[in-house]
């Protein structure tokens, strides 16, 4: 309370103050003046200065000026307006060749302050922007002030930041390899492989400050497949291709790189290969139960990907969850890309498989075979009895009955065995997956020898 009756006091102090100044002191030595040249003739002017026409001429004037000077005054305060200009562009004057400046905000805010129709030219009128001067100034630590060039000299402004510290630093320059990143490559046609990218340099020059350039651990070159105009096999230019400077965490850099951009041949191919299906059963069926056939919606899809991955594929696997079943079905399956196959002909396929009572039958003397056995080593059966088993196989009576003995194989594998006698496990395959195959004997005796 005692604040605001303080601020009503200093506000009728300083009404006083204007109307003392501003009329009655000027008023009042006007009226001396006048009665200084009358003062002779005294009487008659002190009549002329009676008379009620006199005085109410006298009046109105009085009125009249201050009327005008409170409305000038008004206006003034009123028609004031505050405007803020964001993000305005801040230049600096240097040797850009020389030295490297931190610390100089890119952008800053400008208040302008001022009657409305002064700030709309200001808004229109061309201005220098925002700017700081520092010629003349040696590499370390400085405090500048920004300066804001505008003509119309009726507006206050204000900047933000006004004055902002500044480190200066001595520029030098090194020589770095380049190499290409691709971005967007998951947008690329998955038909197609991009084989090769030849860049028109392979070095570029960093600068900047010493301390910048040893963070510098590779500059790329960024080939953004969204830029590639109607991609296609073939080869194609890319022009304009942006640099950028990481460090070993995969952060950008911020140094000046020379040239800012390359131009780059792209190698674009379709490598592709028709590969069979390979369906493969997965669990047991119910008891008693076996496959009697299988057959796929299609038995063949081309894979397209890399070369290298695509040369190693020999056919296309498909698991098929059979566990537990007892009566004909057939099966939806999805397919699944190999590693480094970017696109397979077929997404999915059907399977029909045909399922009819089980049967076993006996193979003898199937002759045991090794795998995996080091070059430097020779290795033989322990006996007679080690180099041979008996393989019971389960199947469909009509798929038992076309086996061909020769497609079963028993073998060991004798990776990771040296020099010695070894009991080892014996183990059964056959080129046809509708049946199962068991050696009756589990483990037999080999003696692996020097070469």
């Amino acid at each position: 309370m005692k604040k605001i009756i303080r601020k009503f006091k200093n506000l009728i102090h300083h009404i006083g103050n204007f109307f003392d100044k501003i009329l009655i002191t000027p008023v009042t030595k006007l009226i001396l003046k006048i009665s200084d040249l009358f003062k002779d003739n005294s009487h008659n002017f002190e009549r002329f200065i009676g008379r009620k026409s006199t005085l109410i001429v006298i009046s109105l004037l009085l009125a009249f000026g201050v009327f005008f000077l409170i409305d000038r005054e008004s206006n003034v305060m009123i028609d004031q307006y505050a405007e803020i200009l964001y993000d305005q562009p801040v230049s600096a004057i240097y040797n850009e060749e020389l030295y490297v400046v931190e610390g100089l905000p890119k952008t800053v805010d400008i208040t302008l302050v001022g009657q409305k129709r002064h700030i709309f030219l200001a808004k229109q009128a061309p201005s220098k922007g925002v700017s700081v001067d520092l010629t003349g100034l040696k590499p370390g630590n400085h405090r500048v002030t920004l300066k804001y060039s505008q003509r119309l000299k009726s507006l206050d402004y204000k900047l933000d930041p006004a004055t902002v510290t500044i480190t200066i630093y001595e520029k030098v320059s090194q020589t770095k390899s380049l190499t290409v990143d691709v971005l967007h490559k998951d947008n690329l046609d998955s038909k197609l492989y991009i084989k090769d990218i030849e860049l028109d340099r392979s070095e570029v020059i960093v600068k900047g400050a010493a301390y910048k350039l040893k963070k510098v651990a590779t500059v790329r070159a960024l080939a953004d497949v969204d830029n590639f105009v109607n991609p296609k096999a073939g080869t194609m230019n890319l022009e304009n291709v942006p640099l950028v400077a990481y460090d070993t965490n995969g952060k950008i850099v911020d140094v000046e790189i020379v040239p800012k951009s390359v131009n780059a041949k792209v190698t674009i191919t379709s490598p592709s290969k028709e590969v069979p299906i390979k369906i493969v059963p997965k669990g047991s069926l119910a008891f008693g139960k076996a496959i009697s056939s299988i057959t796929p919606s299609t038995s063949s899809v081309t894979v397209y990907g890399e070369e290298s991955a695509i040369e190693k594929i020999e056919n296309l696997e498909v698991e098929v969850d059979v566990k537990g079943l007892a009566q004909d079905k057939e099966f939806n399956i999805t397919l699944k890309r190999p590693n480094g196959i970017t696109e397979l002909s077929e997404k999915t396929i059907n399977v029909k498989v045909g399922v009819d009572n089980a049967i076993t039958r006996e193979f003898k003397n199937i002759k045991i075979v090794t795998e995996n056995l080091n070059s430097k080593y020779k290795v033989q059966a322990s006996s007679e009895a080690d180099s041979v088993v008996t393989v019971v196989v389960e199947g469909s009576e009509e798929a038992i009955k076309n086996l061909d003995e020769s497609t079963i194989k028993a073998y060991v594998d004798l990776k990771n065995y040296g020099v010695g006698e070894h009991e080892v496990p014996v183990k059964v395959s056959g080129d046809d997956v509708t049946l199962n195959y068991t050696s009756k004997t589990k483990r037999v005796r080999v003696v692996i020898r020097e070469n």
